[in-house]
């Protein structure tokens, strides 16, 4: 299969399907943010659009990355995230580098958003669209972030069905620049079991699917009303079955 890796300044044009992978900190803590209950996950390109977001629906939460700021509700760190009770609130998620490069393939057929805990089930959820080339969006440093390349190439490898060798893909991560700054504190917003909560490979049975979604003004939350104002990319969590024929 001929996939590419590329950094966010590469992209050109729109692919046929696209991975984003951003192993730390977004796409670990939009899985958190699943498992403790989230509905669904609309990406915002700026802080200014998600507390918009956040004003027009009240009920929606607010995360970015970083230190704590007014009018967020949580930090882009799943040691921070893992206790919190979110069940069916939607959360408005941005980030310096994982939601910019999901909102730069956003036009795309099929884009899915990974990192280590849903790579398993990322992997087995394009094997069953048959998605191929696939394009793995390398958020972190433009492309350079080695735990991003390296989650993506162990899902591209693990497409092809059979067993494939996690460790060295996890090493690479655990030795990663981003890594070794979050283990030394040198990143804002974080707890110290978050390395490792980046690095539990398959730790949730889901894979991570981003779409177009007609957003609505003024709407409460499992409400209907509201007039219609354009599309959101939202991020909704799919299951993915352990083994597919």
């Amino acid at each position: 299969m001929d996939h590419q890796f590329v950094g966010i300044p590469e992209l050109t044009g729109v692919p046929r399907a696209a991975v984003v992978v951003d192993v730390m900190r977004a796409f670990t803590v939009a899985a958190w943010a699943f498992s403790r209950g989230v509905e669904r996950i609309v990406l915002a390109s700026t802080e200014s659009e998600a507390l918009d977001l956040k004003k027009r629906h009240p009920d929606w939460l607010a995360l970015k990355d970083g230190a704590s700021a007014p009018g967020f509700d949580a930090v882009n760190s799943p040691g921070l995230l893992r206790s919190r009770d979110f069940t069916g609130r939607t959360l408005v998620q941005k980030t310096t580098a994982g939601t910019v490069g999901a909102l730069a393939v956003a036009d795309a057929p099929l884009v899915l958003c990974a990192s280590f805990v849903v790579a398993g089930p990322t992997a087995r959820f394009l094997r069953a669209e048959g998605a191929s080339p696939v394009t793995f969006v390398v958020t972190g440093e433009d492309g350079r972030a080695d735990e991003d390349r390296a989650c993506a190439e162990y899902i591209s490898r693990s497409m092809a069905g059979g067993e494939v060798e996690a460790a060295p893909y996890l090493h690479r991560a655990r030795t990663s620049r981003a890594a070794v700054d979050l283990a030394g504190g040198l990143r804002s917003g974080f707890h110290p079991d978050d390395v490792e909560l980046c690095l539990e490979l398959d730790r949730f049975p889901f894979a991570m699917v981003a779409r177009q979604e007609k957003a609505r003004e003024g709407a409460r939350e499992g409400s209907h009303e509201g007039a219609p104002t354009g599309s959101l990319t939202v991020l909704r969590p799919v299951a993915v079955p352990t083994s597919l024929h």
